[in-house]
């Protein structure tokens, strides 16, 4: 089945009926094989009563009582159906009632048992909408004559029997596999499996990359002999721009980029012009090559091995080369002096851009002013560095922003999958070009708004007061003095003044990496959402990387429909109309700008691009976080034995974790190890204590350790005081000899 039920469901909205003809196409069924399978779902889903028919069309049935949550799963054989919304309460799923669901599953789930202050409310799986484990990674082992498959995630709590194929499953005995599933299960029947790749005898014989890209199920390099569609023939005026003075910034390992800048002083401040490749032109919505791109969702870094979602032949022939005339759309943004926005204005341009940076490079040059190896950009960048993004960010730390440092690669030239401005102390300059593209980001999606635009928006939501405690707890023991009204949701005002405090301190590269991962991931919305990390309340919308996020594309299209198709005025007899191109027109629109049944077209398309979109998203960050995790790992294996400091960032009963300062990675300190006394746990100082030596371990003490084993696929880390520690033991005379109940 090419679709999923929730790709299928995801069609219907409120009470329309929708023609099976129509599905087929929404969702690509074009072979006699995908409409039958097609026909079959549809039946079986008007008999679980989820659809109903009239007329020879289908309504979506809304249930009271049945919610679609996504299934998350412990190694203790605990499910919980966690719901989209915030405020909706987890739900126990009995291995009984979870109807073969796996863990990651999307499910429609029936709620069977109301909660209680001490009980969470229990359901039942109706149906499955979506598997989040098409493969699996697994050790083969033998089962009588045949084989199985048991998978590394301990949270999957199942066997595959595995089918024979052109593999000896003998040879592979107990080795690390990639496994997809051919059949998942069925009654009293297991799933079945095949092998696809052989990864290595032991996950750390195995490339790191495969892992992850096995692990995730990405899809790999586009084939060399994908067919390209022709380019849309348009009608779009171009503003000719070849001769402005236009820069970009890249690197050996990315030779195109999406963004071309040009920038001029103004006798008000500034006019920069940020040029976003027409990569929409290449990619007509619904080919087969808009389908694969919306499926992948988003590129994922992988350093050497990434999963793109274009393929590179398109990418290099419309995004931005040195030299190279490419379609652009150009947005002009004017500030003044104080960096104060006062322009913004949009159109379909040729773009060329004259030379390409490397930014770690402008760096190392403007640090030696006048820097001639720059040229005639030298003053540009100047204005830009030292001038326009220094006021850009002051505007945004003045409206309650903060900044907070990562020591992790940033991926885009915004905010990224973090949420926030991110710092990277060895590149400055990177983070002080995302105020500008940020702005852009901004002021684009309020020309969305005020259009009355069907668009993809980004927004974040608070981190929650529980994810905080510790990071909280910690700065105080470090003397920083905090207060927060834990009745109010936190605030990016709250961040910025823990970022602030955390300068002052020497263990900041921890604190910020641990502040960063309380953020919540950014979601996509159809309606301008708030967005936390980047402290706006009323939107904000990505566009200028859509060689990268399918989000960018789809609002690249809508800017340029606006261009194609918009409506200037009211009607047709109207003398004058209004500047859809410019905020000139914000407040005198009170019409559909697009034709209604065009407006009406892409508003049900954004309905179930939007959790699609936001699930690629978060399989992204999962599988580059997973990378990153993984190579740290792999570094911290080759030094078991060794010593090293770190920050006490947890306490439990069961031990204390500790992030390692050289290397942001956490191991855990297991109570068991601590063989010189007895430790009690103190919840209320977040402390261990020793009973006949008062020996205290607590939060945001600094210690060293030794690393102790490094379980290299979970990226588990075991560590045990250092010698020195254990035999200098600090004693806390001021901590009372009474036990205090956990």
């Amino acid at each position: 089945m090419d679709f999923t039920i929730a790709a299928l469901l995801a069609q219907f909205s409120e009470d329309k009926l929708v023609a099976a003809k129509a599905l087929e196409k929404k969702l690509g069924c074009e072979s006699e094989e995908t409409q039958e399978t097609l026909r079959i779902v549809l039946d079986a889903l008007e008999r679980l009563g989820l659809l109903t028919r009239e007329r020879g069309k289908y309504k979506r049935v809304w249930e009271t009582g049945v919610v679609e949550a996504k299934l998350r799963c412990s190694s203790k054989g605990f499910c919980f159906a966690i719901q989209d919304d915030e405020d909706g309460e987890d739900i126990y799923i009995r291995e009984g009632n979870l109807s073969h669901a796996w863990n990651g599953d999307r499910v429609l789930v029936k709620m069977i048992k109301e909660g209680s202050r001490r009980r969470s409310p229990e359901g039942e799986v109706r149906v499955i909408l979506d598997r989040a484990n098409p493969s699996v990674l697994a050790q083969v082992k033998q089962e009588g004559d045949g084989f199985r498959a048991v998978p590394l995630d301990d949270r999957l709590l199942f066997e595959l029997e595995l089918q024979a194929g052109e593999l000896d499953l003998q040879t592979v005995l107990d080795h690390l596999v990639h496994v997809s599933v051919t059949r998942y299960p069925l009654a009293q029947r297991l799933s079945l499996g095949l092998v696809t790749k052989v990864l290595g005898s032991t996950a750390e014989a195995a490339r790191d990359v495969d892992i992850v890209a096995c692990k995730h199920d990405l899809p790999g390099p586009w084939p060399a002999d994908f067919p390209l569609p022709a380019p849309l023939r348009e009608t779009l005026e171009r503003r000719d721009c070849r001769s402005e003075l236009t820069f970009s910034f890249g690197s050996e390992q990315t030779p195109w980029t999406e963004m071309g800048f040009t920038l001029e002083q103004t006798p008000e401040g500034w006019r920069l012009g940020i040029h976003i490749a027409d990569v929409a032109q290449a990619i007509p919505p619904d080919s087969d090559l808009d389908r694969e791109a919306r499926r992948r969702g988003a590129s994922v870094f992988l350093g050497e091995s990434p999963s793109p979602l274009l393929p590179d032949s398109l990418t290099a022939d419309y995004c931005f080369i040195p030299g190279a005339d490419r379609d652009a759309l150009s947005f002009w943004l004017g500030f003044d002096a104080q960096g104060e926005t006062t322009d913004f204005e949009y159109e379909a341009s040729v773009v060329r851009v004259d030379r390409q940076f490397d930014l770690s490079e402008v760096q190392a040059s403007l640090a030696d002013s006048p820097a001639p190896e720059l040229g005639a950009f030298g003053g540009l960048f100047h204005s830009l560095f030292f001038q326009l993004c220094p006021q850009l960010r002051a505007r945004r730390l003045e409206r309650g922003g903060f900044t907070l440092q990562s020591q992790a690669p940033l991926l885009f030239s915004d905010e990224g999958r973090i949420g926030a401005v991110a710092h990277a102390p060895a590149l400055p300059l990177h983070s002080l070009l995302m105020e500008a593209v940020i702005v852009l980001q901004r002021q684009a999606a309020r020309h969305l708004r005020e259009l009355g635009l069907p668009a993809l928006y980004c927004g974040q939501t608070p981190p929650d007061w529980e994810d905080l405690t510790d990071a909280l707890k910690l700065v105080q023991n470090l003397g920083l003095e905090v207060s927060f009204d834990p009745e109010t949701a936190p605030t990016p005002q709250d961040f910025a003044r823990l970022a602030q405090g955390f300068d002052k301190l020497e263990a900041r590269p921890i604190l910020h990496h641990l502040l960063l991962q309380t953020l919540k991931a950014p979601k996509y919305y159809s309606h301008p959402a708030a967005h936390f990390g980047l402290a706006y309340g009323d939107g904000y919308a990505h566009c200028v990387a859509p060689a990268r996020r399918y989000g960018d594309l789809v609002n690249q299209r809508v800017f340029k429909l606006v261009l194609t198709e918009g409506r200037d005025r009211r009607t047709k007899h109207a003398k004058t109309g209004v500047n859809l191109r410019s905020r000139e027109c914000y407040g005198q629109i009170n019409w559909s700008v697009l034709p209604p049944a065009l407006q009406d077209s892409l508003s049900e398309d954004l309905h179930p691009l939007v959790p699609h979109l936001n699930d690629r998203e978060k399989v992204a960050a999962d599988a580059e976080k997973d990378l990153l995790g993984l190579r740290k790992a792999e570094k911290l294996r080759a030094r078991v034995g060794q010593t090293c400091r770190g920050l006490i960032t947890g306490v439990q009963s069961y031990g204390f974790f500790v992030e390692l300062e050289d290397f942001l990675a956490e191991g855990l300190v297991h109570v068991s190890s601590l063989r010189n006394d007895w430790y009690e746990y103190r919840a209320r100082h977040s402390s261990l204590v020793g009973r006949k030596s008062r020996r205290t371990f607590r939060l945001g003490d600094d210690i060293a350790v030794e690393i102790k084993n490094v379980d290299y696929y979970r990226q588990q880390i075991d560590l045990v005081i250092a010698g020195a520690e254990e035999e200098n033991p600090t004693l806390d005379d001021d901590e009372p000899e009474t036990t205090e109940p956990d």
